[in-house]
C-alpha cells in the first residue's frame, strides 16, 4: 500500500534555500527529499518522530532484483 505523500508550501529565506539546493546536489538528492530527510533526522533527533512514519521512498532506479513499478497510462 503506497502512502498519498502531503504537498507542503514553505516560504524560505533565499539564502536558506540555495545552500539547501547546493547540499541536495551535493548529495544527489532533490530539494524536497534533502528536506524531508533533514526534518525526519531533527524529529529523530527530538524523540518525536511518530511511529506510524512510514519509510523514506527509495530514490533511484530500481536493483536488478527489484521488480520495475508497472506503467501506467
Amino acid at each position: 500500500m503506497t502512502r498519498e505523500r502531503k504537498p507542503v508550501l514553505l516560504r524560505m529565506d533565499p539564502a536558506v534555500h540555495d545552500a539547501l539546493s547546493r547540499w541536495a546536489a551535493d548529495e544527489l538528492r532533490s530539494l524536497n527529499a534533502q528536506m524531508e530527510l533533514l526534518l525526519r533526522r531533527a524529529l529523530t533527533d527530538a524523540g518525536r518522530m511518530p511511529k506510524q512514519a512510514g519509510p523514506l521512498p527509495r530514490r533511484g532506479r530500481p536493483g536488478a532484483d527489484e521488480p520495475e513499478p508497472a506503467e501506467t497510462g
